[in-house]
């Protein structure tokens, strides 16, 4: 077994797969259309559905905008050197709402982003150079 995606609802979904494509880096894999059903999905990630874990981005027809409620932490994406992934993300219109730097209490780098609908990603440097 192994985790296939995640799945966020989001309020416009070219908005959306403009900012997981264009800030995040990632690579949009595929789309569906269900018009009848009122919902549109887009599939995005690093790699392909088959290797690794991907982020299902749900429009559902007519809703802009969620409550993301108190239950909700965040997506954590590895990264060989969060101070330059920051400076990236906020050149490439991103918000980062952490700057990169040690945990507290610790040594691993960390960073936090925010996605356009509120969902925060936190970036966890895998080596210690900067």
């Amino acid at each position: 077994m192994r985790i296939l995606h995640t799945m966020l609802r989001v309020g416009d979904l070219q908005r959306s797969i403009n900012f997981y494509t264009q800030v995040m880096g990632m690579n949009l894999i595929r789309t569906t259309e269900r018009p009848d059903q009122g919902y549109s999905l887009a599939f995005v990630g690093y790699g392909n559905e088959q290797d690794g874990a991907v982020l299902e981005l749900t429009y559902n027809h007519g809703v802009d905008s969620y409550d993301l409620g108190t239950a909700y932490g965040h997506i954590a994406i590895a990264v060989n050197n969060a101070y330059t992934q920051c400076e990236r993300i906020t050149s490439a219109g991103g918000t980062v709402t952490r700057p990169a730097g040690p945990v507290k209490g610790g040594s691993t780098v960390i960073a936090f982003v925010e996605d356009p609908d509120g969902y925060k990603i936190e970036l966890i440097q895998i080596s210690q150079s900067h």
